[in-house]
């Protein structure tokens, strides 16, 4: 009895830290790929670096961003962390 009883402790922990630790993040890192994947031109967006920029130029793995009127700059997809506006956004106002 007392076996089963550890088991069932032990499959416990597992679970809790499976929906508190590991779930949450791999929601995290679905949800930031797609954020990545549907970046497009014109996309107001801020790097893991702190710079805000506006994506002039896309291409498989980088993404060229103006972050003044004659500074381009060239960055990894990867290392964009958020879209603050789009394109759309930027012309209807």
């Amino acid at each position: 009895m007392a076996d089963y009883s550890q088991l069932v402790v032990l499959v416990a922990m597992v679970a809790v830290f499976y929906f508190l630790l590991i779930r949450p993040q791999q929601k995290r890192t679905k949800e930031r790929n797609a954020m990545i994947s549907a970046l497009k031109k014109g996309d107001q967006v801020i790097t893991i670096g702190g710079l805000h920029g506006t994506i002039t130029d896309l291409d498989d793995s980088t993404a060229t961003l103006r972050v003044s009127e004659t500074t381009k700059v060239k960055f990894e997809r990867s290392a964009i962390a958020s879209v603050t506006a789009a394109k759309e956004a930027a012309t209807a106002e």
